[in-house]
């Protein structure tokens, strides 16, 4: 491990004028996160922090064998059925398949 002097760690004297709720200014000026255009990166001490933290959590759900994922592409269906196809407007990110049927990147599902 390095010595923490010589760590790649940004931090902020000042919260940048778009954040504004406290939670997303306190993680930006400790470093934790960075942001520019919308995008959030994690610098590299961070994700070797989040790296660790995913390996504990996916250890203890082996051992009771609950681990399982979700699909991250939708169909336009689902969304329709909780009426967010079109309540969510252009946050939404949509695309259609090869056989032109109307897809999202799945976010949350409110289940009716």
């Amino acid at each position: 491990m390095h010595r923490w002097s010589k760590l790649f760690i940004p931090t902020l004297r000042e919260a940048p004028t778009d954040a504004e709720v406290a939670s997303h200014k306190f993680l930006l000026r400790a470093g934790y996160i960075r942001s520019s255009a919308r995008h959030y990166k994690l610098p590299p001490a961070r994700q070797r922090s989040l790296n660790k933290i995913i390996a504990i959590v996916r250890e203890e759900m082996d051992k009771i064998g609950q681990e399982f994922y979700l699909p991250a592409i939708l169909p336009r269906e689902l969304w329709e059925q909780s009426g967010r196809w079109s309540a969510m407007g252009e946050n939404m990110f949509r695309l259609k398949d090869r056989k032109g049927a109307d897809l999202c990147l799945g976010m949350t599902m409110k289940r009716s």
